[in-house]
Formats: C-alpha cells, structure tokens, sequence
C-alpha cells in the first residue's frame, strides 16, 4: 500500500490527467449483474489499507454494495503506464468523517445531494433542474443569502449521502514495458471485522510476482 500510495500521490501532484483521482468502480447487482463506472478517491490511507470515495447510499451502486459489499476498484494512468487493481469490501465512512467532507463542498453541490434521486428515471432536464429549486425552497434558501454567503451556507448531509470506504484484500501493481513484458505483483491479505461497523482489520501481505 505504501508503493501504491506514491504513485497515487505522484499522479496527483503532476496531474497527469485531468482526474488523476479518478479510479473504476465495479460492483454486482443483487441478480447478479456486474456495473461499472468512475468515481473520485478521496483519501487513500496506505497505513489501513482503504480507499474513500462519496456517493448517495440509494444509488445504483449504493444498493448494489448493500446486497453485495465486495467490489474492485482500478486506477487507470496512461502517461505513467500504470495501473492499480484493488478488490476489497466495503463498509461506511463515520458520520462525522461524511459530514465533514460535505461541508467543505460548494454549496450547489450540497443542494444537488438533496435534490438528486441518484440512478432514478426523470422525464426531462427541466424537471432535474425544478427538483434543484423545490430543494433551494426546502432548505429554506434564497438568493440573497447565496449572493451573500456562497460556500459559508450551512447545508446538513443528507442521511442517504456519504462515504463508502474499500478496505483492499488484494491489491496488484502493473507497470507496462514497451515490450509488452510487464512488471506485474500482488498483495494479498485476509479481512476481519473491526471494533465498529466503519472498520476492517487486515491480515498480514503475502506478495506474488505475476507473468504480463
């Protein structure tokens, strides 16, 4: 996870691409079919082993993790010719941890939490866009607390809205070669509850050299 870590925060710190966070999330259904998309990390902590990303819990993928919590996770950086798989479990973020980073957040963002029933049919843009005044009114915000406070508005999470964190239980380094003989390694470990439902205890790694 270490090694992991620094290629994450190199990719970062470069900026790469214009989402060097950027990671594929893959989770299955409850009947069993396999989806797929990107979200954003927004911690990746070496030192227990997870990755953080947000979303609303009623979502596609939110329903998917609550039926099914294993998922994998891939980083995907072109220049660098480098890729990091992660499969892993999922378990949700404190609601301290949540509500801390929806603070931070613009405020059109936070509104969009309220006013969005994530992977839900709507009939028209227009509908969307009166769902996000219907949320305005709900909240009790006007324009002119807008224009005069911006981002310092106090918005609260909504309750379906929040961290998801993949505590990894197989992590594997990719590194292209030109000759298409690849640097390929993984690390294994083995999952354990921990002392709240936000935490998983990791086993010690194993490592293995894979052939490209």
């Amino acid at each position: 996870m270490p090694l992991a870590l620094s290629w994450f925060n190199e990719a970062r710190a470069n900026k790469v691409q214009p989402n060097p966070t950027a990671m594929t999330l893959a989770t299955v259904d409850a009947d069993g079919q396999v989806s797929a998309r990107i979200v954003l990390c927004r911690e990746f902590n070496a030192d227990k082993g997870y990755c953080v990303f947000y979303t609303n819990y009623e979502s596609r993928k939110g329903t998917a993790i609550g039926a099914n919590p294993r998922v994998a996770l891939l980083f995907h950086w072109d220049t660098l010719d480098r890729q990091i798989r992660i499969e892993g479990r999922c378990v949700r973020s404190p609601e301290t941890e949540s509500d801390a980073y929806f603070n931070q957040r613009e405020w059109s963002k936070r509104v969009g939490a309220w006013a969005s029933d994530q992977s839900r049919p709507i009939g028209s843009r227009a509908e969307l866009e009166m769902k996000v005044v219907e949320a305005m009114m709900n909240l009790g915000l006007s324009i002119d607390e807008i224009s005069a406070k911006g981002n310092e508005i106090k918005i609260p999470r909504p309750p379906h809205w929040g961290g998801t964190r993949v505590f990894a239980e197989r992590v594997e380094l990719w590194l292209g070669q030109d000759s298409r003989i690849h640097d390929r390694a993984v690390w294994v470990r083995e999952l354990t509850p921990g002392a709240s439902a936000h935490e998983m205890v990791g086993g010690a790694w194993s490592a293995t050299r894979l052939q490209p």
